[in-house]
């Protein structure tokens, strides 16, 4: 990626639905070459898609919560299997994979503190590969908007 590939992905994370002139005025080239580059970026996979922002509150999901969750046997087969099942789960919004003590961290998005232990008793602790899981509250939630490459 040159800089200008780096502005166009900068402008877009800030607004996806920027005016292909406009953002051409921001970065100071030809919308033909701004459209060429968007297309080139997706194409390597630098641009992975556009997506609209929404309100966790307005989808009921005013409580938060990351669970952390170990599962046995660890093969490459459970981890999978949970990976896939649990983003199917609708109270699960987000599934991390990972090393170290923990295998999975799964952020959680629910109505209540009520749904929140329905989910963690009902559904969490009746897979008979899941033997142990932490849960942490989440009181907020902030993300850098606008990521950059490194070095």
């Amino acid at each position: 990626m040159d800089r200008l590939d780096e502005q166009i992905v900068d402008e877009l994370q800030r607004d996806a639905r920027i005016p292909l002139r406009d953002l051409a005025q921001i970065v100071g080239a030809a919308p033909s070459t701004c459209s060429e580059r968007i297309r080139r970026l997706e194409q390597r996979g630098v641009i992975t898609g556009f997506r609209a922002e929404v309100s966790l509150s307005a989808l009921g999901r005013r409580v938060q919560a990351l669970v952390s969750a170990q599962v046995r046997p660890l093969s490459a087969d459970v981890i999978d299997t949970f990976e896939r099942e649990a983003l199917a789960m609708p109270e699960v919004m987000a599934v991390y994979v990972l090393a170290g003590g923990d295998d999975f961290v799964l952020h959680v998005g629910v109505g209540s503190i009520e749904d929140l232990h329905l989910f963690l008793v009902n559904t969490l602790s009746r897979r008979r590969e899941v033997v142990g899981f932490r849960t942490s509250t989440i009181f907020r939630h902030a993300r850098n908007q606008t990521l950059t490459r490194l070095g």
